[in-house]
């Protein structure tokens, strides 16, 4: 069946062809895939520019002098470029690889954190956190003696702004939230977070991992001094993630982890650390990962964000229209500004029960509390069941989604 949709500019059914995976059953029904919070598919575009580096470039990257090590060494450093042009940053040594968005908060934690914050200031994050950007900064604070400071929300899961202000003092040194919650679907207003904090000369760091499927980033209009995101989360492999950071903070930090890599010169005495972006790139990097994000980011924007952008607000419309209207549903997250992402709970049945029933139609959803416990504490609530959906994603999969959701309501009630 083909989808009918508001904006011509995709033919839904043509990109789908471009994700293999899409086409299998699962339980002997068609995959309808809903999990694209916790990872996105990847297109034969990106799955060949892996296949391809191990066919005919694989190679270590740097220092090396023969042909096949220069020229992987010239792709690799391409994929940073293209990284620095897609968000907008001003340098591509701004750009440091990582695993993940995890690792480039723990980055920042460790690195910024350790020469910056002492016992007895302050870190601002928020009630919606994902865990990655909660630990890193508790742990911190377990350490020296720092404060954690969160931002409360509301009802509808927006962050209260006005109590941000409150909070932002001469003690903070550093806000770190998040772009776009992951359980809510929330679009936080983070040019505004920035320029309130940097009104006191506060850096920012943003999680932007839920954020850069769905929205365009630019991180010199935003002013961010950090940003960071997940490779596998942006239709591309795990693995691989990116730090932004101002150059002026990434300078003045100490590397985070050490060895192969990072250095100019080594002695026993004493070692000489490599400039900007090296010195955070200890050992082998994921080469694959790097070349493969690219592919995905290229991917991505000859689809262009502005047209993903409009089709997924008429998946989330339709999703949430229909939704609502199940008896005992409740939506967890209406703010005003929503990427497509929709959690919600059922009336006396546990989240986990309707995933296992989904699961058995062929329909893959993520359930629990979704790496948000504390917020989940807030609404009261032991989790939820989360639809998140992209680009690839169909009003008759939401359909198929509905009456999939009936059904356990009938067999569970």
């Amino acid at each position: 069946m083909e989808t009918i949709t508001k904006h011509s500019a995709l033919n839904i059914q043509k990109l789908r062809q471009d994700f293999p995976i899409l086409c299998q059953k699962v339980n002997g029904k068609p995959l309808v895939y809903l999990d694209n919070g916790a990872t996105t598919q990847k297109p034969k575009q990106v799955i060949d520019a892996i296949s391809n580096y191990y066919q005919t470039q694989n190679a270590n990257v740097h220092r090396g002098v023969h042909q096949l090590s220069q020229e992987i060494t010239v792709a690799y450093e391409n994929a940073r470029v293209t990284v620095q042009k897609h968000l907008n940053a001003a340098l591509s040594q701004e750009i440091i690889f990582t695993s993940g968005t995890t690792e480039s908060i723990n980055l920042v934690a460790s690195s910024f954190g350790g020469g910056n914050i002492k016992s007895g200031d302050e870190i601002i994050i928020s009630e919606m956190e994902h865990h990655s950007n909660i630990l890193p900064w508790q742990m911190l604070c377990e350490k020296i003696g720092t404060i954690l400071i969160v931002i409360p929300i509301n009802e509808k899961g927006e962050l209260l702004i006005d109590e941000y202000k409150k909070l932002l003092c001469g003690k903070t040194k550093i806000v770190a939230v998040t772009h776009v919650s992951n359980t809510l679907g929330t679009i936080n207003p983070v040019k505004e977070i920035i320029e309130l904090a940097h009104e006191k000369n506060i850096p920012v760091l943003i999680d932007g991992a839920q954020a850069v499927p769905h929205l365009k980033v630019d991180v010199q209009a935003l002013d961010a001094d950090f940003y960071c995101f997940s490779g596998h989360k942006l239709f591309g492999p795990t693995g691989v993630g990116i730090l932004y950071g101002k150059e002026k903070w990434l300078n003045e930090m100490p590397p985070y982890k050490v060895g192969g890599g990072t250095i100019k010169t080594v002695t026993f005495i004493k070692t000489e650390y490599a400039d900007l972006p090296l010195k955070f790139e200890a050992g082998t990097p994921h080469i694959e990962g790097g070349i493969g994000l690219a592919a995905a980011i290229d991917y991505v924007n000859e689809i262009g964000l502005e047209n993903i952008g409009a089709y997924e607000c008429e998946l989330l419309e339709y999703a949430t229209l229909k939704l609502s209207a199940i008896e005992g549903l409740r939506i967890i997250g209406t703010a005003k500004e929503k990427a497509s992402v929709i959690s919600f709970v059922i009336e006396e049945i546990h989240p986990l029960d309707v995933g296992t029933i989904l699961d058995k139609q062929g329909i893959a959803v993520r359930t629990g509390h979704h790496c948000t416990q504390p917020l989940m504490e807030h609404f009261g609530i032991p989790g939820t069941i989360r639809a998140s959906l992209v680009f690839y994603n169909t009003k008759e999969e939401i359909d198929v989604l509905v009456n999939g959701i009936q059904k356990a309501i009938k067999m569970l009630k």
